[in-house]
């Protein structure tokens, strides 16, 4: 990714549940918190009630692709997490790639 590193510490993830914005699609929920910084913060969460380790890593890897393919559409200086619902762990990449797309229109998080 090019101006985008990982979420990965749970105070983090915990910080943008209570103080973020959140808006939800019937696959996935799309946390967002402005920072003062040059660079994006993505974290993915996907319960392993879901599904089993193989489905919840292969939706964790759509997702990562279509955030790095569309990552130039996003402003800069964010915090973004993106949680899979029951939904999502089925859902084709195509779908899940138009709703961050559309999640994140609707929070204006896209330049």
């Amino acid at each position: 990714m090019e101006f985008s590193t990982s979420l990965k510490e749970n105070f983090e993830f915990r910080r943008l549940y209570s103080k973020g914005r959140s808006l939800a699609g019937p696959h996935i929920v799309l946390y967002a918190r402005v920072r003062e910084r040059d660079t994006n913060r993505v974290g993915l969460t996907v319960s392993a009630k879901l599904a089993h380790a193989v489905r919840r890593n292969r939706v964790k890897r759509r997702l990562r692709e279509a955030y790095r393919l569309n990552e130039g559409k996003f402003r800069r200086g964010l915090d973004l997490v993106i949680v899979v619902r029951g939904r999502g762990v089925d859902a084709p990449y195509r779908t899940l790639e138009a709703e961050l797309l559309e999640l994140a229109g609707r929070m204006e998080l896209l330049r």
